[in-house]
């Protein structure tokens, strides 16, 4: 199994047209362009409306800062400790900081190529079993599955362990249901299985 990893801290922030934060893209899956997944994370310093992103399912998590309160037609606060906020990406909902600077993990995923999802990982101080988030009705694993971590993470595979520094992006396209993860403090996982549209653009 090859199992990837990106840092944060290795990637060059991107700054937003309209001036109200950043981003660092760690990973546009399967391709560059036209992909079905897009991971990232936003440092968000001011308060105006989210980027439309048509036929886009996105999912947010709050790494650091106190969150953020996301206007019509949410009306959603998405604040620290909380499971990942998934909406619709095709609405540029205002966003208001509530108290300060925030950033933020993003998961976005093109819903005419795959689906897929993000979920918070308990804090542990022991190996605990890594399962990708496919349900027991599909014969197959997801066609990605990955982990973002605050803190050092270490992978343990049938063939091999990884470590990777705070704040990195492990993930693989192969199939992960062996995996074992040792982590402390906070992480999220997601995944995404391509769908026939999406395959076949590939």
């Amino acid at each position: 199994m090859t199992l990837h990893t990106r840092c944060l801290h290795d990637v060059a922030p991107q700054p937003w047209k309209n001036g109200g934060g950043e981003t660092r893209e760690l990973l546009t899956w399967p391709q560059k362009n036209g992909w079905a997944l897009r991971l990232s994370v936003a440092d968000i310093t001011r308060n105006g409306p989210f980027s439309e992103f048509k036929n886009i399912r996105r999912w947010i998590a709050v790494l650091e800062g106190t969150g953020m309160h996301l206007g019509e037609p949410f009306n959603q606060s998405v604040v620290p400790g909380m499971p990942p906020f998934q909406f619709d990406g095709q609405y540029a909902a205002p966003c208001e900081l509530i108290d300060g600077p925030t950033r933020d993990l993003n998961l976005m995923i093109d819903s005419q190529q795959g689906k897929g999802e993000m979920r918070v990982l308990s804090c542990t101080t022991s190996a605990q079993p890594f399962a990708p988030l496919h349900t027991h009705h599909e014969t197959s694993p997801p066609s990605i599955v990955g982990v973002f971590c605050l803190s050092e993470i270490k992978i343990q595979t049938l063939e091999a362990q990884i470590a990777a520094p705070p704040c990195s992006l492990v993930w693989s396209d192969e199939d992960t249901r062996s995996w074992q993860a040792h982590f402390v403090g906070q992480a999220w996982t997601f995944q995404c299985t391509l769908n026939a549209l999406g395959t076949s653009n590939s």
